[in-house]
């Protein structure tokens, strides 16, 4: 055995695979792995913002207008794919969202069902019409976009949390059947990140939203999509099951005691 480390994976040899890439996390690990020299798949229900994309990289990015939520557009996109992008061996199935923060006997019931239809829904429809292609040529990592809120819950978190537990257990359960497969697992699972999410959650409030991230430094699209990249880019004997990752200034919620009034 050499003690020597196993050198990390070349970029230029990958193919990824984006959902929700118009913005935020997707669309800065889009540029990350094109930066690098990878191909990339930007898929999206706003094409405009997948446009800018492709014309900040050419033909190098491969783009897709469609709705996660939709199973049959996600096969018809695998299947449609053009050649040089056909033998993706990345998939991040990053698209996501929270909307409200109401306690949940005060919520809308459709904001639970979009919430379940994107983060459950679409995250495996994603994952299912995807990686039977992996699987067949031997080699691929499947990547989601969990969150801190998957183990630790906080007051109007109710259903985006329950969501989250759920990519955390999928991607566990995913590994279990891919194990020796030669595709990878991983579920990343940030903690506050400033983007547009809390603007989706708060319907467009951008005050409300602006006042998440006040006087403190939270992460950025950015940083995540470095860890996102540092994962892929292992040698292929190394898998990160997890990977959780906080702002500095961001620990764990403590536990909350309702005290009567006296």
């Amino acid at each position: 055995m050499s003690d020597a480390a196993a050198p990390m994976l070349n970029p230029e040899t990958l193919t990824v695979l984006i959902t929700g890439a118009s913005s935020g996390i997707g669309a800065a690990v889009a540029r990350r792995f094109a930066q690098a020299g990878a191909k990339v798949i930007a898929t999206a229900r706003r094409e405009d913002r997948l446009q800018a994309l492709k014309d900040e990289f050419g033909a190098r990015i491969h783009i897709a207008a469609l709705d996660v939520r939709d199973f049959a557009a996600m096969k018809a996109l695998v299947a449609d794919l053009p050649e040089p992008f056909r033998n993706y061996n990345v998939v991040f199935a990053n698209a996501g969202l929270a909307c409200g923060l109401d306690p949940a006997y005060e919520a809308k019931v459709e904001d639970w069902d979009a919430m379940v239809s994107t983060n459950v829904s679409g995250l495996m429809y994603t994952v299912l019409a995807t990686l039977p292609g992996m699987v067949a040529r031997g080699e691929g990592h499947v990547l989601l976009t969990g969150s801190i809120a998957g183990d630790y819950p906080y007051p109007g978190g109710h259903v985006y949390g329950a969501t989250k537990a759920f990519a955390k257990q999928f991607s566990l359960g995913l590994w279990a059947d891919l194990a020796g497969t030669g595709v990878r697992v991983t579920n990343l699972e940030p903690g506050m990140v400033e983007t547009e999410f809390s603007v989706v959650r708060f319907r467009g409030d951008k005050g409300r939203a602006d006042a998440v991230y006040s006087d403190m430094e939270p992460m950025t699209a950015v940083d995540i999509a470095e860890q996102i990249f540092f994962c892929c880019t292992r040698p292929r004997h190394v898998n990160i099951n997890r990977l959780q990752v906080m702002a500095s200034q961001q620990s764990f919620a403590p536990y909350a005691v309702k005290r009567r009034p006296r």
